[in-house]
């Protein structure tokens, strides 16, 4: 069984609310044990969670100048 539909089932938490607002942020249960920074790492990055870890490159996205 899927973590979400555990909850879910459990807890009677959706995944997603029934209704969703557009340019409103939703976001989803964390896996179990996610990989994590050490505390060094974490407060340099700004996150705790690699996969969260999104640097900024300004505008190396594309033709920005």
């Amino acid at each position: 069984m899927k973590l979400d539909d555990f909850i879910n089932e459990q807890y009677g938490i959706p995944k997603l609310p029934e209704n969703p607002v557009y340019a409103m942020a939703y976001v989803p249960f964390q896996r179990e044990q996610p990989k994590v920074y050490s505390p060094d790492q974490g407060l340099v990055a700004g996150t705790m969670f690699p996969s969260l870890d999104k640097p900024f490159y300004g505008g190396k996205c594309g033709d920005v100048k």
